[in-house]
């Protein structure tokens, strides 16, 4: 297990880089189309899309036994919110490599009789329920550093003798306020704010692919080659990344 791991870790940045490719020609053929392109130059991208997705999916091979090793990881976390989210989002992040791996085998040729529709909709329901799952993650690291910060300034205010001004006011200037120091939590905190750009961008794609929420090619595409291209940041700058 641990070569597959050492595998998969050498081969993200590739996979990442063929997603961005990826999701570009889903954009781009769909720009194509709007504007009457011939339908030799459409079906070109489209060829191109499908060959990108299958290399994709050969890069991603051994990425089920990495998602377990870091589901075994994130069960000895010790606060209980993070290791339940962390090892759920692993979980079924191993089911969904495992389906797409199962959905390379039958494009490859290597099993003909595979049911492409109906793996491809496991794949994708084990994808949106790991988003969720991270999504989820993402608000309660927001929270808990909302909370830090309110707490450091009723602290600051005490010691300057403003105790007594804090209370309940008005819900608009107290929305305001929770805006504010919303905007600043995610400023200071750059590796969050991609983790939540990036998990929000995703989510499209399942949801169209499920149709559980029609977002059309063209924002497919462009939320698609958004989070491909986070996700590239991550890796060359390794602090980008949430931890753990």
């Amino acid at each position: 297990m641990e070569t597959w791991v050492r595998f998969s870790a050498q081969s993200q940045a590739k996979e990442r880089l063929f997603r961005a490719a990826q999701y570009a020609c889903t954009l781009a053929g769909d720009a194509l189309r709007r504007n009457g392109a011939s339908p030799a130059l459409l079906s070109s991208v489209r060829r191109l899309e499908a060959h990108l997705s299958l290399g994709r999916k050969l890069l991603r091979l051994g990425s089920s036994a990495d998602a377990l090793e870091a589901a075994k990881r994130a069960i000895h976390l010790s606060d209980m919110v993070l290791r339940f989210c962390l090892t759920l989002s692993h979980l079924n992040r191993a089911m969904y490599f495992a389906c797409d791996n199962v959905l390379w085998a039958g494009k490859a040729g290597l099993v003909p009789g595979v049911d492409q529709e109906k793996w491809g909709q496991r794949s994708f329901r084990y994808f949106l329920f790991a988003l969720i799952v991270n999504l989820s993650r993402d608000a309660y690291e927001i929270r808990l550093l909302m909370e830090r910060e309110a707490s450091g300034k009723r602290g600051r205010a005490a010691d300057g003798g403003q105790r007594g001004r804090g209370g309940a006011g008005p819900p608009g200037p107290r929305l305001q306020a929770q805006l504010r120091l919303l905007l600043r939590v995610l400023r200071g905190n750059p590796p969050l704010l991609l983790d939540v750009v990036k998990n929000a961008c995703d989510l499209f794609i399942p949801l169209d692919k499920l149709g559980l929420y029609r977002s059309g090619p063209a924002f497919v595409g462009l939320c698609g080659l958004a989070s491909s291209v986070l996700s590239i940041l991550t890796i060359l700058h390794p602090w980008l990344k949430l931890k753990p």
